[in-house]
């Protein structure tokens, strides 16, 4: 069975380059990845929060949160 992965991004230029970086490096036959753009689906930051996203772009392997390099607080996206 699959873990679920999902990288949580803004669409900048960080969140961009790390997406090339890292979300592209995860193992596909050990994760399920959704690459989710806060930016487009706002209904979806309250989820991020619950995981543990503080910042974008972050990356939840299942129930562990990495944050990586620093884009945005996920405060400034719910406006």
């Amino acid at each position: 069975m699959k873990t679920k992965a999902i990288y949580y991004h803004a669409g900048c230029p960080v969140c961009v380059e790390a997406e090339r970086g890292v979300a592209q490096a995860i193992d596909r036959d050990r994760y399920d990845l959704e690459v989710v753009h806060l930016g487009e689906e706002g209904n979806r930051i309250e989820e991020a929060e619950s995981a543990g996203v503080r910042s974008v772009p972050a990356l939840a392997l299942g129930d562990q949160v990495f944050h990586i390099n620093f884009g945005a607080e996920l405060s400034a996206l719910k406006d």
